[in-house]
């Protein structure tokens, strides 16, 4: 099995989980898989078989009793922060069934639900599917599952080296699990992290991985707070622009200061900063990037803090698009001492070992009945239907900016 445990995924699908369980537990929400990387026909590589049979070894999968009591004592998760109910209804939890099918050489896999029973599926679709292809590629090249090891270790090696030297106060957070070359790799990086440069390592992203190497487990929000609630706004273009506002008061209400982590750019990070009110940009600890120029985003940040009378140097920006050495290198020297920095490292991190990586998505597509948006500071990350897209850009005032191939 690719995922023994449900707990194999991102810190943020439970996070978020706990609110739509709270507050919005009956919306329905329709989850899509999307392989932006489109060269790689994965349905030619893949079979489908195998895919199928791990999406239900995985759907067959529960909660167990220690894991739910991990969430609940652990010295690394505030005391009260998963309150009682929320763990009983993990405990009960089903996952609801997944469809696949394959078009033009890609997989087509939906799944449909309540929302905080089906946006779990979103990273353990995502490694499954990357796992599951790797070995395939393996095979058919006639590699040995060592190889790639040998090459990753040396990389890594190479990277933390590298960083050690040139920004030995970097902060790092593991946040692989999306897109990683398998578990065992990812667990591998963290491990050799741990040992090799404690004092960069913040956490990780997952939790399974939290558990057993005892770390912190590292996670706020992603894009789909934003859209689903959107989606469930309807064709009110007020209801529509005031969804935005009410993720950042819900998710203060439910959580406070500890992790409010901002992600900017679902519908462009000029509207976000149009709409994060000055009381919010000054109880909120921070903000996280993840689309667009991330110098430029930098700046646009400070220039943000300052206006409103606020010292950037009390105020964290998460970088996480895309990142490698280099570019951590560059960003860290460039705004040392003038925010605080840390570091959101996926693929990068936990998928180079010789082979490509790929581009993989699972978002919320339907939401409420109505199809979901994301616009992007990268275009080329943007999603849905061409009218509601449009629709969009008029409500959010949305410009288009940067459009850039997805590497990561």
């Amino acid at each position: 099995m690719i995922i023994s445990s449900l707990l194999d995924l991102d810190f943020y699908k439970l996070t978020m989980a706990q609110v739509a369980w709270k507050r919005f537990r009956d919306v329905p929400v329709t989850y899509a898989f999307t392989n932006r990387t489109r060269k790689v026909r994965l349905a030619e590589v893949v079979r489908e078989a195998d895919l199928n049979r791990e999406l239900d070894r995985i759907r067959g999968l529960r909660f167990g009793p220690d894991e739910l009591d991990w969430l609940r004592e652990s010295r690394h998760i505030k005391r009260g922060l998963f309150q009682d109910g929320f763990l009983d209804h993990l405990g009960r939890l089903r996952l609801p069934e997944c469809q696949v099918a394959v078009e033009d050489g890609q997989f087509v896999i939906e799944t449909s639900g309540t929302w905080p029973e089906a946006m779990l599926w979103e990273t353990l679709i995502l490694s499954a599917v990357n796992e599951l292809y790797y070995k395939a590629l393996l095979e058919k090249e006639g590699f040995s599952w060592r190889q790639p090891w040998i090459i990753g270790q040396q990389r890594l090696a190479d990277k933390l080296a590298l960083l050690k030297t040139r920004v030995p106060g970097v902060r790092i957070i593991e946040f692989g699990t999306r897109r990683r070359f398998s578990g065992d790799w990812q667990s591998e990086v963290v491990r050799t992290i741990a040992a090799a440069a404690p004092q960069m390592l913040v956490g990780t992203s997952n939790v399974a991985l939290a558990r057993r190497l005892d770390l912190p487990p590292i996670g706020t929000f992603a894009h789909e707070m934003f859209m689903v609630l959107a989606g469930r706004a309807g064709g009110d273009d007020a209801a529509l622009r005031g969804s935005h506002n009410e993720v950042l008061r819900s998710w203060w209400d439910e959580y406070g200061e500890p992790l409010s982590i901002a992600l900017t750019d679902t519908f462009g990070t000029d509207f976000f900063f149009r709409d994060f009110a000055p009381e919010q940009a000054a109880k909120w600890r921070g903000l996280r990037q993840d689309s667009g120029d991330p110098a430029v985003f930098g700046e646009k940040a400070i220039a943000f803090y300052r206006g409103l009378g606020i010292d950037p140097a009390t105020k964290l920006v998460v970088f996480s698009d895309g990142l490698d050495a280099e570019t951590i290198i560059a960003l860290e020297e460039k705004f040392s001492g003038r925010i605080r920095t840390a570091y959101g490292w996926g693929t990068n991190l936990t998928n180079d070992c010789g082979h490509g990586p790929l581009s993989l998505v699972v978002k919320a597509s339907r939401a409420g009945g109505r199809p979901t948006v994301k616009l992007s500071d990268n275009m080329a990350k943007a999603m849905g239907p061409a009218a509601e897209v449009e629709r969009y850009k008029r409500v959010f005032g949305h410009v288009d900016g940067q459009n850039q191939d997805c590497v990561y």
